[in-house]
C-alpha cells in the first residue's frame, strides 16, 4: 500500500482559476511551461537561497507597511495637510471621479461619499509617490488571490471590495509579521486566529495560509458586519478589536439611530479611536480607488499574476518542502509558495498533512514518494542560536563542518550570529534524531490596555493568571485575549489593568 495519497484538487476556487500549471520559471512569477531538468534545478535552487529571497521580499514589505501603520504620525513623506492637500486637489479628485469623464468602475463599498476626504487624497498621494514601486507589486499580487477572495466574500454576502483590505494590512504579503506580531496576509494575531479555527504552533502557522486565513478572516468580519451593521465600523474593529469600537460609539452625544458608515468618520473627527485605526478606513478607500483603476492612477506597468492551482499530496511524516520540489521536479520557491504555512520548511514530525504541488504533479510525487528512502526525506533540520553560542560549536553539536553550514546558509554571517536565528543545517543521508528538532523561541509580549471609564476592568493581583481570569468572569480565554490585544506568551503582573469583555 502506497505511504502516500493524493488529492486533485482547484483549490476549491475552479470558478476563478485559470486552467494549466506545470513548474515555476526561475525568473518568473507564474506556473507555466516545461520543468527544467533537476541538474537545473539544483544549480539556481535551495532552500536557504529561496528563505533568502524571501526575507528580502518581506523587509522590503514592512518597510513600506511600517510607515503606512505608524500610528502617531504621518506616512513617510507626506507633508501636513495644510500644504499637501489643497482645495484644487479635492476639486480635481472631485471632478475625476464624478465628471463627465470620470471611469465607469462601481465599488460596493460606499467609497464616493468619502473619495475626496482630506485623507484619502493623502493616502492616495503616498501610494502613488512614496510607495509606488512596491504598491505596483502588491498590485500585480492581487491577481494571484483577488478571485478566490471575492468569491470567500460573495459567498458569506460581504461587499466585495473588502478584497482591498489585504493591500493596507499586508501588501498581500502571507510571511508579512507586524511589529505586534500580526502574522499573515490577513494580519491575525495568535489568539484572534486560533479563535477562527487557525492552527499556529512551532511547524504550522496557517495564518500564513492564504486559503484557511481567508477563510477565518472573512468569518471574522462578517461578525463584526453582523455586530455594527456597518462596513467602515466593521473594518475599524478589523484593525483594533469591536469593544474599542464600541465604546467608542457610546461616547457619541445623543442617542444614535442607527450605525452606518458616516458614524466611522463622526469617531475619528471626535478622535475616539487611536490614530491607526483612524487612518484605517481612509487607507481602505485610497487603496480601492488606484486598484480598481490603477492605469487612471498612473499604475500602467502592472501584470497580475496568475493564480494558484495544485494538487494537494499527503505526506505522513516530517518531509522537507525542498526533497518534496525535486520529486515535483520544480523549484523550492515555487513549494514555498504554494505553502507558506509550514513555517520551517519541513513537515511537522509524526503527523499526516497535505501538501500542495503544482497541478498535474500530485500523481508524480506520490509514486515517486513511495520509492523514497526513510534517510532522504529530510535534507536539513533548522538550529535556533542560543545565548553566547559559536558556529563551531553548532557545527559540532551537527556533526557537520563550519563550511557546509555556512554554504546552506547564504546570508549567515559566522561573527554575528543573533540570539534566536534560523540556521538552516544540513542532514542528506541521514535519519534525523528527535533530539534534532529544536523548537523556535517564544518571545513574550505585554501590551495591556486600561479600561476605558465605560467598560468593566479588572485589576491584576498577585498570583493571576489569565485562564483564572477568564474564568472567574465566565469569557472565553481567547475572547479576553482579543479584548486586550494580548498572545498566550504575555506576561501580566499585579496591578496591571485588564478589560472584561
Amino acid at each position: 500500500m502506497r505511504q502516500i495519497a493524493v488529492i486533485c484538487v482547484l483549490c476549491a476556487f475552479a470558478c476563478v482559476l485559470s486552467a494549466g500549471c506545470a513548474t515555476r520559471s526561475r525568473g518568473g512569477s507564474t506556473y507555466g511551461g516545461n520543468a527544467p531538468s533537476p541538474d537545473a534545478l539544483e544549480r539556481v535552487d535551495s532552500l536557504g537561497a529561496a528563505v533568502a529571497a524571501q526575507e528580502v521580499a518581506s523587509a522590503a514589505d514592512q518597510t513600506v507597511l511600517d510607515s503606512l501603520h505608524a500610528a502617531g504620525s504621518r506616512p513617510a513623506g507626506i507633508a501636513p495637510p495644510e500644504t499637501d492637500v489643497r482645495t484644487e486637489d479635492i476639486e480635481g479628485e472631485a471632478e475625476r471621479l464624478f465628471g463627465e469623464e470620470a471611469a465607469e468602475a462601481t465599488f460596493d463599498i460606499d467609497v464616493t461619499s468619502f473619495a475626496t476626504n482630506r485623507r484619502v487624497l493623502e493616502y492616495l498621494r503616498f501610494f502613488q509617490v512614496d510607495s509606488r514601486d512596491r504598491f505596483q507589486i502588491w498590485l500585480s499580487r492581487l491577481g494571484r488571490y483577488e478571485g478566490m477572495i471575492r468569491a470567500q466574500l460573495r459567498s458569506r454576502g460581504l461587499p466585495e471590495d473588502l478584497v482591498y483590505l489585504c493591500l493596507i494590512e499586508s501588501g498581500l504579503s502571507n510571511t508579512a509579521v507586524s511589529r505586534a506580531r500580526a502574522v499573515g496576509m490577513w494580519q491575525f494575531m495568535a489568539a484572534t486566529g486560533r479563535l477562527y479555527g487557525l492552527q499556529v504552533d512551532p511547524w504550522v502557522d496557517e495564518r500564513r495560509d492564504p486559503f484557511k486565513a481567508t477563510d477565518a478572516a472573512v468569518r471574522h468580519l462578517a461578525d463584526l458586519v453582523e455586530r455594527f451593521g456597518s462596513v467602515y465600523l466593521a473594518a475599524a474593529a478589523y484593525n483594533a478589536g469591536a469593544g474599542r469600537v464600541a465604546r467608542g460609539v457610546r461616547r457619541l452625544p445623543g442617542e444614535v439611530d442607527s450605525l452606518t458608515d458616516h458614524i466611522f468618520f463622526e469617531l475619528r473627527d471626535r478622535r475616539y479611536l487611536r490614530r491607526e485605526t483612524r487612518d484605517y478606513v481612509p487607507k481602505l478607500i485610497a487603496a480601492a480607488l488606484i486598484a480598481k483603476q490603477p492605469a487612471r492612477y498612473g499604475f500602467t506597468e502592472v501584470v497580475p499574476l496568475e493564480p494558484l492551482v495544485f494538487d494537494e499530496v499527503l505526506v505522513p511524516d516530517a518531509t522537507g518542502l525542498d526533497v518534496l520540489a525535486r520529486l515535483a521536479d520544480t523549484t523550492v520557491a515555487a513549494l514555498l509558495e504554494l505553502n507558506p504555512h509550514y513555517v520551517r520548511g519541513i513537515t511537522p514530525p509524526g503527523r499526516s498533512v497535505t501538501v500542495r504541488v503544482p497541478r498535474g504533479r500530485g500523481e508524480l510525487v506520490a509514486g515517486r514518494y513511495v520509492e523514497l528512502p526513510v534517510t532522504e526525506r529530510v535534507t536539513f533540520v533548522d538550529h535556533y542560536v542560543a545565548r553566547g553560542e559559536t558556529l563551531s560549536e553548532i557545527a559540532r553539536r551537527y556533526r557537520v563542518s563550519q563550511a557546509m553550514i555556512e554554504g546552506a546558509n547564504q546570508r549567515l554571517r559566522a561573527r554575528a550570529l543573533r540570539v534566536g536565528q534560523r540556521i538552516i543545517i544540513p542532514m542528506s543521508g541521514r535519519v534525523v534524531p528527535p533530539s534534532a528538532w529544536s523548537i523556535p523561541p517564544q518571545r513574550t509580549y505585554r501590551r495591556v490596555a486600561h479600561a476605558g471609564p465605560d467598560g468593566r476592568s479588572y485589576t491584576v493581583r498577585r498570583g493571576d493568571t489569565l485562564s483564572s481570569i477568564a474564568r472567574s468572569f465566565r469569557v472565553r480565554l481567547a475572547v479576553l485575549l482579543n479584548e486586550n490585544g494580548l498572545t498566550m506568551g504575555s506576561i501580566i503582573r499585579p496591578g496591571d489593568v485588564l478589560r472584561i469583555p
